[in-house]
């Protein structure tokens, strides 16, 4: 039997500090979720590609989207999450995903190998953003 590699948490792991050291950054680019058929020429750009069985889904800057003649789908902004988690760091999505619950703010999110990004709608990206920060001021007075 042979030994499989051991995979090296890159990043935080505490959830305490994770929350308290969210510092969302807000970009107030448009983005959209779309998706072409697999195989389909995919412009560049793309800030994801993923394969699904239905097709490629895209995240891709709005401009691009629309320079390709793609359906835009979901329009969105993204906020990324500078703190350096890791991808092996437990309960920090479900920290988030309960303050934007509690702020009416739906979310998609993109787990990088740095950082967390989140893509909002325009019109809840002021609300989630401010939800973000106070997850992280309560996390660090706590």
């Amino acid at each position: 039997m042979t030994d499989s590699p051991k995979s090296q948490p890159s990043g935080i792991t505490d959830l305490a500090r994770l929350l308290s050291e969210l510092e969302p950054s807000f970009t107030p680019e448009l983005y959209c979720f779309t998706s072409i058929a697999k195989g389909d020429p995919q412009p560049d750009g793309a800030l994801m590609v993923f394969e699904e069985a239905e097709g490629t889904t895209l995240i891709l800057p709005l401009e691009r989207a629309t320079a390709a003649h793609i359906e835009t789908g979901f329009l969105c902004q993204k906020i990324t999450l500078t703190v350096p988690s890791s991808l092996e760091a437990i309960g920090m999505m479900a920290a988030i995903a309960e303050a934007l619950t509690q702020a009416e703010v739906p979310c998609n999110v993109v787990a990088g190998y740095h950082h967390d990004h989140l893509f909002v709608a325009p019109d809840h990206a002021e609300r989630a953003v401010t939800a973000l920060h106070a997850l992280q001021n309560r996390s660090a007075t706590n």
